[in-house]
């Protein structure tokens, strides 16, 4: 049996995207606006996929994206999406083929890092990749928020108004601007992200427009924007049970995320609120007089790091405190090993290859996991995933990589 493994031609895209719905358990045959919309999205050169006599059984996307890194530099990532293995072709090599590829390819553009949302966990350590960023979930049970239920708006000057998609389509993209910079995690949103997500493009999935609110200051800036639906749901006895689902919530202040928590707990009817995805460490349970009224219903491992270029990943990232730990990093591919010398302090750091005895001995998945800051050395050492080859080296790694927030990926690819 033949399995080819390469880029796919514009006449095999629609074989591609039937394989990539088997991989991902959808109808696999869809509209052509949905595949026509994919398309048009889709670079060719990046768009792999592996053929058994002329069938596509395997399916492997990558984009350009922006990382926003710790001191809110942005760094230019390899974005890895649409991976699928149909079911009758696993345990063949096909994704490390595809993976192979992409990432060499990646190296060789310029990108520092490579990233991921992975639908399974134990899949992408063996490309490389660690869990840099996680997730969590709340439920907010409205009633026992302790919140004044006669709340009628922001007590700060401020102001909460309802939006449309036309609304959302003009301000959304410039307040993510100011908003990324500060969310160590996050990501950039292209012109494609926008029209998705106010159903100007298909994606596959049915369209339901949903309620959009601003939050804007008392000087009028407009500092959050919360989406979100809500079910219809009432009691035998004729009361509302209806939960209202955020889909996005953004915000450049802790005030506007304040106010937009009170407002979503506040609309008639709604007994319930889901957080949809935030950051571990959010702050929303505090802002509640009874944080018990939030609890978790997902917690777990989100973004996912590969570092392509050592050097530049390391320099473009900021330091707390002044240290210097000499890094052993071990890489199958070959793409960013070597042993290298950081010397970090808040004023700037330096990398550089070196022969000095190595401090810390780890793979390269062990630093995606560090990167971002939400990993612990001490943890991966006592793991026995980082080796400390000198006394105190994990205690000096742990202060110059974590960070006092943790990072998050607000969004999905």
């Amino acid at each position: 049996m033949s399995l080819e493994v390469r880029t796919v031609a514009a006449s095999e895209f629609p074989d591609w995207h039937r394989a990539l719905n088997i991989g991902f358990l959808r109808p696999p045959v869809s509209p052509d606006d949905v595949i026509a919309a994919r398309f048009a999205n889709s670079d060719l050169e990046r768009t792999r996929g592996a053929f058994d006599n002329g069938r596509c059984v395997a399916t492997f996307r990558s984009f350009a994206q922006e990382l926003t890194v710790v001191g809110g530099a942005a760094l230019p990532a390899d974005a890895v999406t649409n991976v699928t293995v149909s079911p009758t072709h696993r345990r063949r090599g096909l994704l490390g083929r595809m993976m192979a590829a992409d990432l060499a390819a990646a190296k060789e553009r310029g990108d520092a890092v490579a990233t991921l949302v992975s639908a399974e966990y134990p899949i992408y350590g063996r490309y490389g990749f660690g869990p840099a960023a996680s997730t969590a979930e709340w439920e907010i049970d409205v009633a026992r928020t302790g919140l004044d239920p006669r709340w009628s708006g922001p007590v700060d000057g401020g102001r909460i108004d309802l939006a449309d998609a036309a609304d959302v389509r003009k301000l959304g993209p410039e307040l993510h601007e100011r908003f990324r910079p500060r969310q160590p995690g996050a990501v950039d949103r292209d012109e494609r992200w926008w029209q998705v997500n106010i159903g100007e493009v298909p994606n596959g999935q049915p369209w339901t427009e949903p309620f959009y609110a601003v939050y804007r200051s008392a000087a009028g800036d407009v500092e959050g924007l919360a989406e979100y639906s809500a079910d219809d749901l009432w009691g035998d006895s004729k009361q509302p049970k209806n939960t209202a689902s955020v889909r996005k919530l953004i915000a450049v202040s802790p005030r506007a995320e304040r106010a937009l928590w009170q407002f979503l707990c506040s609309v008639d009817w709604i007994t319930k609120v889901r957080t949809g995805l935030r950051a571990p460490d959010d702050l929303l349970p505090l802002f509640l007089p009874d944080p018990r009224a939030a609890r978790i219903v997902t917690q777990a491992d989100f973004l996912w790091v590969r570092i392509l270029d050592t050097v530049r990943a390391l320099e473009a990232r900021t330091y707390a405190v002044p240290g210097t730990v000499v890094l052993d990093i071990h890489d199958r591919a070959e793409l960013a090993a070597g042993r290298f010398r950081l010397d970090a302090s808040p004023a700037g750091a330096t990398c550089v290859p070196t022969t000095d005895s190595p401090d810390l001995v780890l793979d390269v998945r062990e630093l995606g996991a560090l990167y971002l800051g939400d990993e612990s050395a001490l943890r991966l050492v006592a793991l026995g995933s980082v080796s400390e080859e000198r006394p105190g080296a994990a205690t000096v790694a742990d202060r110059l990589f974590r960070t006092p927030r943790r990072p998050w990926c607000p969004d999905i690819f």
